[in-house]
């Protein structure tokens, strides 16, 4: 009669065999540390400074991971913000020439349209007056070539600057401009400029500088702009610096105010 002990063989630890005498004996095998069916670790037959080494490492192990994690953020966050200086210049000049923002003329070409160019009558123009500042850096004069003129909205006008580099030496300069007051600038549209561009200007050159531009018609109509008769185009020339392969003006505030010629 066969025995009981092949149906009790799942629950051994180890395999069995029958032995000699017929019987049945267990056969103990080596434990497996590796693999899905790894030991777990027996904290009762360690020693407390086995226990402590154990808990260290694991601390040293997590203080590690969030260091790591810690550098990674601040690593992105320092890259995201370099991103966003580099692109703050230029990213400014295009919300002020779009929006007029800081009294500075819209340059968006969506604008001018042609029925935006058609002079609106109204019981009197509107004087717009010229000025100009340069750079004590940049050895340049820069004048307007008429003190003002007078326009109605919608209607375009053209204006000149006169620029000429005064030493022996060929420079590159950059201009910014705005509009006074800064809530007409939404209405003052450039059609022609030569502002944010590189103007070389070899040594001694002289250059007219052209300024083509109109007055949109909802200047009329606007509540705020009731008691604005007077606008002020204001140009500064600064000399160009590069970074990063892009020219930018040198941004000094040390400027030479230049008067406009007699009318």
């Amino acid at each position: 009669m066969l025995g009981l002990g092949h149906l009790f063989r799942p629950l051994l630890g180890g395999a069995s065999r029958r032995s000699m005498a017929g019987g049945w004996q267990r056969v103990s095998r080596p434990l497996h540390t590796s693999g899905p069916c790894r030991a777990k670790l027996d904290f009762s037959k360690l020693t407390q400074a086995e226990i402590k080494q154990l808990r260290d490492m694991k601390v040293l192990k997590e203080r590690a991971f969030r260091d790591r994690t810690a550098a990674y953020y601040f690593a992105s966050l320092g890259v995201t913000f370099l991103g966003l200086a580099y692109a703050a210049v230029p990213l400014y000049r295009l919300l002020c020439a779009r929006t007029g923002f800081g009294g500075t003329p819209i340059t968006d070409r969506t604008k001018f349209t042609s029925d935006k160019m058609v002079p609106v009558e109204m019981d009197k123009r509107i004087r717009v007056s010229f000025t100009s500042e340069v750079s004590q850096i940049l050895p340049w004069k820069f004048v307007p070539q008429q003190r003002e003129v007078y326009v109605l909205p919608g209607e375009t006008a053209l204006a000149f600057y006169k620029a000429k580099n005064t030493s022996d030496k060929d420079i590159i300069g950059m201009a910014t401009y705005s509009i006074s007051p800064g809530g007409a600038a939404q209405y003052f549209n450039k059609i022609q400029c030569f502002c944010f561009e590189e103007q070389k200007l070899l040594a001694g050159e002289e250059v007219d500088m052209p300024v083509f531009f109109f007055i949109d018609p909802e200047f009329a109509t606007d509540p705020q702009m009731r008691n604005v008769d007077d606008l002020v185009l204001h140009y500064t020339f600064f000399r160009a610096q590069y970074a990063n392969g892009e020219a930018t003006s040198d941004g000094t505030s040390e400027l030479a105010v230049m008067e406009a010629p007699a009318a």
